[in-house]
């Protein structure tokens, strides 16, 4: 059995994986999230109450580990940031410990229940707050290891001029500019209709007016399309993926994923006549069912 916990801010969601077609979640607790000492007690509590004690500890984690150093940056929950974290964990809990992001669990959930099944190469999207993904290849994350694979959503690619429409360079939180995520995710879809627009909405109400075909909205989606169908397109071109299972709040607008799905095969060198870009289907908690496939395939290594 593979204790598997889901990391987030404001809470740790628990559950227990005996195999990937028995996953029983059990719960949540609040996160520690500036107690070191408090949030292994929770995970220790958890241990203490599994049925019997687990073969390994796997952890999707809303954060990045260096795969050089080994250390966490977790921007939501201080007192894991800067932390060895695997190593300090197996040394406090005395089992094997394996750690994910939250993008990459939530691609090997896609890739194992979800709308990747099948597919040798599946590319894991987020499209909500942030813009993000992960890869995953037959089954195994391409850096198991940890690392930065899959964020497409940073680095200073965002086209700033789309036929007569000039804009300006937005600046990201990871400190560069230009990034998708300060433009293309839900806030950034926000900024953008503001500057196009002048006009003060939510990302849900700029997708309904959209769909009412509503002049000024249809401007600024047509705009974040163009900037978004151009970088997934080189990604589909780098990568092959089978498909592009799509997760976060903007997942919920399926004409607005249709509407990307044929901007980006508009644009890839093969010429694909069925979706590509597709609403994610992981049926249960897919930080938990990513942590235990990746507890699964630790268990498999020999």
């Amino acid at each position: 059995m593979i204790l598997c916990f889901d990391i987030g801010g404001t809470a740790i969601k628990i559950a227990e994986a005996w195999s990937l077609e028995d996953i029983r979640p059990r719960g949540r607790v609040p996160t520690p999230g500036q107690d070191f000492a408090g949030f292994t007690a929770v995970l220790q509590a958890a241990i203490d109450a599994a049925p019997e004690r687990p073969e390994c500890l796997a952890f999707s984690i809303a954060g990045v580990i260096d795969p050089e150093t080994g250390q966490a940056t977790v921007a939501n929950i201080p007192c894991l940031t800067g932390r060895r974290l695997q190593a300090e964990l197996e040394a406090r809990l005395s089992l094997p410990v394996v750690l994910g992001n939250d993008a990459d669990c939530f691609a090997l959930a896609e890739a194992a229940i979800g709308a990747g099944r099948g597919h040798a190469v599946v590319f894991g999207i987020i499209l909500g707050t942030g813009v993000g993904g992960g890869i995953v290849v037959r089954g195994d994350l391409i850096n198991g290891s940890g690392g930065f694979a899959g964020e497409w959503g940073h680095g200073p690619v965002a086209q700033r001029i789309i036929g007569n429409t000039v804009l300006p360079a937005f600046p990201c939180g990871c400190g560069l500019t230009g990034c998708l995520d300060a433009v293309c995710s839900a806030r950034g879809m926000e900024k953008l209709h503001l500057t196009l627009s002048g006009e003060t909405s939510t990302a849900e109400e700029i997708i309904a007016a959209w769909q009412a075909r509503a002049p000024a909205a249809s401007r600024s989606i047509g705009v974040w399309l163009e900037l978004l169908s151009g970088p997934l397109a080189m990604v589909q071109n780098m990568l092959g993926a089978g498909v592009m299972a799509v997760g976060g709040g903007l997942s919920n607008s399926r004409p607005l994923l249709a509407a990307l799905d044929e901007a980006v095969r508009a644009r890839v060198l093969q010429k694909l006549h069925r979706p590509l870009i597709v609403p994610a289907e992981c049926p249960i908690e897919p930080g938990l069912v990513g942590a235990a496939v990746l507890g699964l395939n630790r268990l498999r290594q020999p």
